[in-house]
């Protein structure tokens, strides 16, 4: 069956639990190859994310051997114009960089759990979220020079702050395939598991990331994605801090910690 005929039931799709969004991709017959409705469906779902106060963290995964084989190069061939804003026979065209964008800018910490290898602009989707926690037998692959593809700024943006420059040249200029120790070198994996290990280390950081106190959490990603990106609103950032000394989290931190117990962060 082609990707493209595989209908509404394999969009990504989003479960909320405890206060873990758990993003995951559904193609796997074609390693979750992206397509243009996944794209838009991912763009609701950040944004159904970031309008929910009970979520704490975001994962995000895919089903079967492989993370994402990258976006549908037939698709993107007939279009020309696939990852950019624009309509087609009456049906709005992804825009991919805007959907990576606003996953990098959510609210809530996020961590990629790849469970498998990852192609193409899969990559870029991997590298938005704040923690990829991958298989050691995970590999990576950047084709866009081989296909003659000028890749789209945010991306090149994105990896040039995130792994360095060097880094950056090196994958996207040769089109090498690195694997799971080399993922980690660079930056791109925060940590190469086993196999077996994946979902137990997954879920630890999971627990970690939902135990902190959300306010903080958001304003201080907030803050460290505009440094990377030298961008930082230092009035803002501080305002943010100042309205931490102030908040009920903090009160309920200082708490927890002169009484030796776990604290219960509501947010405020």
């Amino acid at each position: 069956m082609n990707a493209r005929d595989e209908g509404l039931s394999d969009l990504p799709e989003l479960v909320v639990s405890d206060g873990v969004a758990t993003v995951t991709l559904r193609r796997p017959r074609v390693l979750n190859r992206l397509q243009a409705e996944d794209v838009i469906r991912l763009r609701e779902i950040w944004a159904e994310v970031e309008r929910d106060p009970s979520v704490r963290v975001l994962v995000l995964t895919g089903t079967g051997r492989a993370f994402s084989s990258g976006y549908d190069l037939d698709e993107l061939g007939e279009r020309s114009g696939a990852i950019a804003p624009g309509a087609r026979s009456g049906r709005p065209l992804p825009d991919f960089p805007a959907m990576t964008l606003e996953l990098e800018n959510l609210r809530v910490p996020t961590v990629c759990r790849l469970n498998g290898p990852v192609y193409g602009g899969a990559t870029d989707l991997a590298l938005s979220c704040d923690f990829r926690v991958g298989r050691s037998d995970s590999e990576m692959f950047m084709p866009a020079s081989r296909l003659g593809l000028h890749y789209y700024t945010e991306g090149l943006i994105r990896w040039s702050h995130r792994l360095g420059t060097n880094a950056a040249r090196r994958l996207f200029l040769t089109s090498t395939t690195i694997k799971a120790d080399e993922m980690h070198r660079i930056g791109y994996l925060t940590d190469v598991v086993a196999p077996e290990a994946l979902d137990e280390t997954v879920d630890a950081l999971v627990r970690t990331l939902a135990a902190q106190a959300p306010l903080a959490v958001a304003g201080m990603k907030r803050s460290l994605n505009q440094i990377a990106r030298g961008e930082l609103d230092v009035a803002a950032s501080d305002a943010r801090h100042r309205a931490s000394l102030a908040s009920e989290d903090l009160r309920e931190g200082m708490s927890a910690w002169q009484e030796r117990r776990a604290p219960v962060f509501k947010g405020r």
